[in-house]
């Protein structure tokens, strides 16, 4: 079911959220050994086993797992039976600042940065993995470590809660935290072998962002989910037109030349960044705050549990 729009989203909407996730997995309809295939399918980093046992080799086996140290000490071919390790560490890099909170339509870019994280937050207790999260507020940054668990999902719920109330319309505010400061301790947790989803508008995305990303994707695999307001990616001005900064009021050009330049700015950093991530082989996925979180997800991953 969808949820009435509002500026802000309180815990029990967050926690309310748990019916919807479902209908979509945080695998995309991509081949077993793409990006993303995650705790179900191969993992990408190395051979993801566990060994099981040692038993007796038999026609068939591959040779290479024949443990040739119990074989000469057991004096018969013996092979190492390993299965497949799926729980994998899932961290959320949640961004919360001033800056997301805009909005045009159904609600504002924060609302749905916390939507998506309580969707996939309560997708991934439901995969049995854990879920840990870096939650970015204008003078704050909380490093929650992946846990498993219902306590580990409220936990991170209740700091995105937290930090999204304190945004108000009352002024913009320029943050102090950083976006590379969540990719900083991002990368500091996400040490191999994580899952690490980050949510965001890419608010102050700079060249240092770009050796953070490359820093996370060299042994983990990264998605960014790229919130976005339709009035951000369009902007129709109009006589005496004024937008806020974080240096005071801005008035905004008159002129029919300026909606097209803003349009074509914003197609040119999108088109930057997403040639950025491409060659890391880490994928963008867009969400608008116009359309329900959850029925944009399940459009992109699209596969029914």
């Amino acid at each position: 079911m969808s949820r009435p729009a509002s500026i802000t989203i309180d815990l029990p909407q967050l926690i309310a959220l748990k019916a919807d996730a479902r209908g979509f997995s945080l695998l995309p309809r991509q081949p077993v050994h793409s990006l993303l295939s995650g705790r179900h399918a191969s993992r990408l980093r190395g051979r993801g086993l566990a060994f099981e046992e040692l038993r007796h080799y038999v026609q068939g086996d591959d040779v290479r797992t024949i443990d040739w140290k119990a074989t000469a000490r057991l004096r018969s071919p013996h092979v190492r039976v390993y299965s497949e390790e799926r729980e994998r560490p899932v961290l959320l890099v949640v961004d919360q600042r001033s800056p997301m909170f805009f909005g045009s339509q159904r609600t504002m870019k924060s609302v749905v940065a916390a939507e998506l994280t309580a969707l996939a937050a309560w997708r991934t207790l439901m995969s049995g993995d854990r879920t840990g999260g870096i939650v970015l507020g204008d003078d704050e940054l909380v490093d929650l470590r992946p846990r498993g668990g219902r306590s580990a999902v409220l936990r991170l719920l209740h700091e995105v809660a937290r930090l999204n109330q304190k945004l108000t319309t009352a002024a913009y505010s320029s943050p102090t935290v950083t976006l590379n400061a969540g990719l900083e301790a991002a990368a500091r947790r996400a040490v191999h072998d994580y899952l690490v989803i980050v949510i965001s508008d890419m608010h102050g995305a700079d060249h240092d962002t770009q050796r953070l990303a490359t820093r996370l994707a060299a042994h983990n695999d990264v998605l960014i989910v790229a919130t976005y307001d339709p009035l951000g990616a369009s902007l129709k001005n109009a006589p005496g037109m004024v937008a806020a900064t974080a240096d005071g009021p801005c008035p905004v050009p008159a002129g029919r030349g300026f909606p097209e330049a803003f349009r074509q700015t914003f197609q040119d950093v999108l088109s930057h960044w997403q040639h950025i991530f491409q060659a890391l082989k880490v994928p963008v996925l867009p969400v608008s705050t116009s359309e329900p979180a959850v029925d944009q997800l399940r459009e992109l991953f699209g596969r029914k549990l």
